[in-house]
């Protein structure tokens, strides 16, 4: 019998696990567009606590909450601050602009990295030609960037000069709970530096959907009228907030483990002709560079996937990798052992996707 090939598509692979169904088959439940379900009550709470938050609100994407976060605020003819590789920007269909009238305003980074030098003298003046600088959005840990973590003393110091500045801050920490692990730094000192903080159940922890928006009480109040305008309101979702409450209870220390499969695969990338890592995993992605004389980044994804591994090309020449709950030891050890046997004629014999 063949073995099911090894997912490194995404974080987003993972499928609840027995302990996390029956939370999910346990949970009690209510109509939570009328503020009933005391499960998502406990999980919103819970979130709200770890981030060092008033309140928090459940929500079905991260999209949804980085969104809601924007709609907060700014006003339409408004300006936000952020990466030009930022999810914000490039993974939410354009929705900065197409929901709420904003006007995103890009910066290179550090690798992806929004850093102060950059923004520090990016504020518009007081004219009626120019939009209203608002927002700064960061990435934590930063999926373009390689899965980098935002070094904790230049957040506190981009945080001090947007307040000093009339500025709001917000983070978009899908993966944020991967920067606790990697850095050690706690999930709440993080949210100190912003006034929202999105956070995904979703992809490390492992849940099969959520993700939460935190905030001042006030803010999270008006986030709540504009998931509904988003349509995502939702009614008994106990059910998939008590996978989310597993998932923060029981899969964060484990996050380590998926850091350290990345850095093997890492070895393995470095050790195949024509694989070269953009940056040394610090997290559990890994954003792989390919020279064109291997072939192009489809070309390497399908012959990985006819050896059992599953990859995502991601540009011409940018294929990622991403260890996950669903990726074992063993299984990152069978996958670096397959990267490590890819060569020009391999991937070139390999029929096209």
């Amino acid at each position: 019998m063949s073995r099911p090939p090894i997912d490194l598509r995404s974080d987003t692979a993972t499928r609840p696990t027995s302990a996390m169904r029956r939370a999910m088959t346990e949970a009690e439940v209510g109509d939570d567009v009328l503020d009933e379900d005391p499960t998502v009550h406990a999980l919103e709470a819970r979130t709200a606590e770890l981030l060092g938050k008033e309140a928090a609100i459940f929500t079905p994407s991260g999209t949804m909450a980085n969104q809601m976060a924007v709609g907060v605020h700014c006003h339409p003819g408004d300006e936000l601050l952020c990466s030009a590789t930022s999810h914000l920007y490039v993974w939410e269909a354009g929705g900065i602009a197409r929901l709420w009238g904003v006007t995103p305003r890009t910066f290179a980074g550090d690798d992806g990295l929004l850093t102060l030098g950059e923004i520090e003298d990016a504020v518009r003046p007081d004219d009626q030609h120019l939009v209203r600088t608002r927002l700064v959005t960061l990435e934590n840990t930063h999926n373009r960037g390689g899965g980098r973590v935002h070094p904790i003393e230049q957040v506190r110091a981009m945080s001090e000069w947007a307040r000093g500045n009339g500025l709001a801050m917000h983070l978009d920490g899908a993966r944020l709970m991967n920067a606790v692990v990697a850095s050690g730094v706690p999930a709440a000192e993080w949210g100190r530096s912003f006034d929202t903080v999105a956070i995904c159940f979703s992809k490390g922890l492992g849940a099969p959907i959520g993700s939460a928006l935190a905030g001042p009480a006030e803010a999270i109040a008006r986030a709540r009228k504009l998931r509904k305008l988003l349509g995502g309101g939702m009614r008994q979702a106990g059910v998939i907030a008590a996978a989310a409450l597993h998932a923060l209870e029981n899969h964060v220390d484990r996050l380590a483990e998926d850091h350290r499969n990345a850095r093997l695969l890492a070895e393995a990338f470095t050790a195949a002709p024509g694989l070269r890592p953009e940056i040394w995993p610090e997290t559990n992605l890994v954003w792989v560079t390919v020279d064109p004389e291997l072939g192009t980044a489809a070309d390497v994804v399908a012959c990985l996937k006819s050896r059992g591994v599953l990859a995502s090309a991601l540009g011409p020449q940018t294929l990622r990798a991403c260890t996950h709950l669903d990726v074992s030891r063993e299984d990152a050890e069978r996958a670096a052992e397959v990267i490590r046997s890819l060569d020009p004629e391999a991937v070139a014999a390999t029929p096209a996707a």
